[in-house]
């Protein structure tokens, strides 16, 4: 199985697992002379069986990540903490930049009314945002090609 497979098919876990947690939450109790429309147990135990496969898959996954280089040498593992500081960043840049930008761009309607400035560059930090999502962009690409290049490691 390639490590994008093992991807996909945690994802489909986690959102079975998601899934049957609502329906135990929904049949856990029923009033007294009705039947609840499925069996709890059932469910509490299939949930049960998808979390250890889940995790059997992510400890799979780890170990791909950790053991896998790419061709700057870095393991897919630091890639990943790469993309998710850059992630942060862009968001955090993108915020200030629309803070600076302000909702009436300094201009007031009344003399009386205060007048706002940028504390930081507006144009320079929706520069250093559109850089940041390239580089998260091309990030991504390379994680996705190794991705599909690589067998997950039993």
């Amino acid at each position: 199985m390639q490590l994008a497979e093992a991807l996909i098919e945690r994802a489909d876990l986690q959102k079975r697992i998601e899934q049957l947690r609502g329906r135990i939450a929904a049949n856990a109790r029923y009033q007294e002379g009705e039947e609840p429309d499925e069996d709890a147990r059932e469910l509490l135990a299939e949930a049960e069986r998808s979390i250890d496969a889940l995790e059997v898959l992510l400890a799979r996954i780890n170990a791909t990540n950790a053991s896998t280089t790419v061709a700057s040498g870095q393991t897919v593992t630091a890639l990943l903490a790469r993309r998710d500081a850059l992630r942060l960043r862009h968001a955090l840049v993108t915020g200030a930049a629309d803070a600076t930008a302000g909702t009436n761009g300094g201009y007031r309607q009344l003399r009386s009314e205060l007048r706002t400035f940028a504390a930081l560059p507006t144009a320079e930090l929706r520069s250093r945002a559109d850089a940041l999502a390239k580089e998260i962009r091309e990030l991504d690409a390379v994680v996705q090609r190794t991705n599909w290049e690589v067998t997950l490691v039993d």
